[in-house]
């Protein structure tokens, strides 16, 4: 039987009837005195008293002792009366009950003990199982950890993979763009040698052509007689806008005019300043020199109207179609 309540300390089932068995047995000492006492008093009387003579024999030496007699022995005591065997009984009866008592007790503890043993156990088993399923999800946590980490290197991989694929095919382009350029300069380059090379013969074709119209103009004044003509056409040709090639007509310097000074850049001062270019071109009007033949005497507005004269390529054509081999133009800024 195990007790519910542990606050108290264990104790001893209280028996029924104790005091009444406690009252018996002072009963029962009391009759045994009494008895006692009278069965003293019946052997009490005196004894008549003996007379005896002992005679001692001096033991001889030679002859050997008897041994002495066993000692006697002890008669049992008497058995005790009825009411010492009802005495005896209930002590055993009391001593049985209490050797109940503590078997019991023995037993309650035991089984306490057992209950407790068995209620650590389970909470052992309990905390044992308590433990593995916080290691399996721990390992399982870790697991998926594991594969989060995996998977994020696998997409960092992945996207490094995707830059370097991006700046391959950037520095491709690049590439690609750069032999482009280079292809297009070199057939840039190619035209511009083509073109300049088409205006070097033209030019010398034009030479070819104005030393040949020159040669047959001096034959034919020198089969004419007469000087004056020739002074006449010079000073023609100087009135325009050149002289020594072929004769500008009186509105191509306003057409030369016309054309450079809206690429006159100049914020400076304006008085007194005049320049004359020199310039070299082909038949289609294709600047292929300019010099300053007079300085204004400021270098910055000299430049400015040199500049000017380059950004006007090509110059325009005259009313023959073709563009004097050689003329000087004269500019002076506006205002």
């Amino acid at each position: 039987m195990i007790r519910k309540n542990s606050e108290y300390p264990l104790q001893p089932p209280r028996e029924r009837g104790t005091w009444r068995a406690f009252v018996f047995a002072l009963v029962m000492h009391a009759l045994l005195g009494f008895f006692l006492y009278h069965g003293i008093q019946w052997q009490n009387s005196t004894p008549e008293g003996a007379e005896a003579e002992l005679w001692t024999e001096v033991p001889d030496s030679a002859i050997p002792r008897p041994p002495p007699p066993p000692p006697v022995p002890v008669a049992p005591a008497p058995p005790l009366p009825d009411e010492q065997a009802d005495i005896a009984l209930q002590e055993k009866k009391r001593q049985q009950q209490e050797a109940a008592r503590q078997a019991q007790l023995a037993e309650q503890l035991r089984q306490q003990k057992l209950q407790a043993q068995q209620e650590a156990e389970a909470k052992r088993l309990q905390q044992l199982a308590a433990d593995q399923a916080a290691q399996k999800a721990a390992a399982a946590k870790q697991k998926q950890l594991q594969q989060q980490q995996q998977q994020q290197a696998d997409k960092l991989k992945q996207q490094q993979l995707a830059e370097q694929q991006k700046q391959q095919q950037l520095k491709e382009q690049q590439e690609q763009q750069k032999q482009a350029e280079a292809d297009a300069q070199k057939k840039a380059d190619a035209q511009k040698a083509a073109k300049a090379k088409a205006q070097a013969d033209a030019a010398a074709q034009a030479k070819k052509v104005d030393a040949e119209r020159r040669e047959r103009l001096a034959q034919m004044q020198g089969m004419a007689g007469g000087t004056s003509s020739t002074s006449n056409g010079l000073g023609k040709s100087g009135a325009g806008s050149g002289s020594g090639g072929n004769a500008a007509s009186s509105g191509f310097n306003d057409k030369v005019q016309r054309r450079v000074h809206p690429n006159v850049i100049w914020s400076g001062p304006t008085e007194g300043l005049v320049t004359d270019i020199a310039v070299r071109c082909s038949p289609s009007g294709t600047i292929l020199g300019a010099a300053i033949k007079r300085s204004s005497g400021n270098s910055e507005w000299d430049a400015a109207a040199l500049r000017a004269v380059q950004q006007s390529d090509p110059l325009p054509q005259d009313v023959d179609g073709k563009t004097p081999a050689s003329f000087t133009i004269r500019l002076r800024p506006a205002g």
